[in-house]
């Protein structure tokens, strides 16, 4: 059944802790956020970020700034992420790899890219709050918000570590394949990168199943 269209009059201001809070209240000590990055790059993995925030009455107060990564320039990400490394109870971000996003298919390299991160915590969480996807394979219990990033503080924390993750993998490999503009771009499809597609073809850190990379179906001899 297709989602009912989400009413965006009911988003907070800023990401807050109403979702953690209840669960906090029911007992579940160890709430887990996660949020992906990178899942509509031609290139490079898709990322998935996983944060464990403490139950402490100022925590709303000391991450006041914390946002959607995409609402953020990469300075105050970068900043956000050394804050929510200091302050949170646990994070970690996993990812999928290019051929995992080919051979799975860009949501199921997603949710692969969560349990990994999930599986690098020191805890198994009793709730995950999750944006938009779900993760039916996983036994944990689970909450998916549409516009999660920007109605759970925990939610918007692991997009800034997804991000932030993703973005220093893609400028690290930009040294390695220096036609494609990887560290400006961070595999997304500007005209720059499909200009560099176009003159150079595909790397092997591009996904062949996306378009405009996708080769095209060859017509019959006969």
């Amino acid at each position: 059944m297709p989602r009912k269209k989400f009413d965006l009059s009911i988003l907070p201001p800023t990401p807050d802790l109403t979702f953690e809070k209840s669960l906090w209240d029911s007992g579940i000590g160890v709430v887990a956020g996660i949020d992906e990055a990178g899942r509509g790059a031609l290139a490079g993995p898709v990322a998935a970020g996983v944060v464990v925030l403490p139950n402490r009455p100022d925590l709303v107060e000391l991450m006041d700034g914390v946002r959607d990564s995409k609402q953020m320039t990469a300075k105050t990400r970068q900043h956000w992420a050394e804050k929510i490394e200091e302050l949170s109870a646990a994070c970690q971000v996993g990812f999928a790899d290019p051929n995992e996003v080919d051979d799975l298919g860009i949501l199921p390299a997603t949710r692969l890219a969560a349990k990994r991160a999930i599986a690098k915590l020191p805890d198994i969480p009793g709730h995950l709050l999750i944006d938009y996807i779900s993760l039916p394979d996983s036994a944990i219990a689970e909450t998916s918000l549409v516009k999660g990033d920007c109605r759970s503080l925990s939610i918007a924390a692991a997009s800034i570590m997804a991000k932030v993750r993703r973005d220093e993998y893609m400028i690290q490999v930009d040294e390695k394949y220096p036609n494609y503009g990887f560290a400006s771009h961070k595999g997304y499809g500007t005209a720059k990168h499909l200009a560099a597609i176009e003159k150079f073809g595909p790397c092997p850190i591009h996904r062949m199943s996306f378009a405009p990379l996708r080769p095209e179906v060859q017509p019959p001899l006969f």
